[in-house]
């Protein structure tokens, strides 16, 4: 089994940081207007769900030997109204340019992805499991 890790460290109480174990650094925020200079927590779940996609896609088109001049997805999720404010739905629309690849192939590349092989996809799923250890430093 394959694990992965953050360390998440408070930069004020509306920013943090996420560096990962190789040191790639992730800005995250709450603010609003013109003091936003990063994504909120929710944003980046959209934008882990859109890359896991997006990569699995364009990999899958180019092993079809399929030329791809641009390619981007545009993600939308519905928030529950109450606390905590958890999506209750996803949308993604995706855009492809390419002078070869066919509509059908498209669509059934972009399904395998979103529903096969993407890790993010498949972490949303009620089974995933949280645990928590609780340290206090003085």
């Amino acid at each position: 089994m394959s694990k992965r890790s953050i360390t998440l460290t408070m930069k004020s109480d509306h920013e943090y940081e996420s560096v990962n174990a190789t040191g790639n650094v992730v800005g995250i925020d709450m603010y609003a207007g013109d003091e936003k200079n990063h994504q909120a927590p929710m944003e980046l779940l959209l934008s882990a769900l859109a890359g896991c996609s997006a990569i699995d896609t364009v990999l899958m088109m180019k092993k079809k030997r399929r030329e791809i001049a641009d390619f981007r997805i545009e993600a939308t999720g519905e928030r529950h109204d109450g606390i905590p404010a958890f999506y209750t739905s996803i949308h993604m629309k995706f855009t492809l340019v390419s002078p070869d690849a066919t509509p059908e192939e498209f669509e059934k590349v972009v399904r395998l992805a979103v529903e096969k092989y993407c890790s993010v996809a498949s972490s949303l799923k009620p089974e995933i499991t949280f645990s928590t250890v609780l340290l206090r430093e003085i």
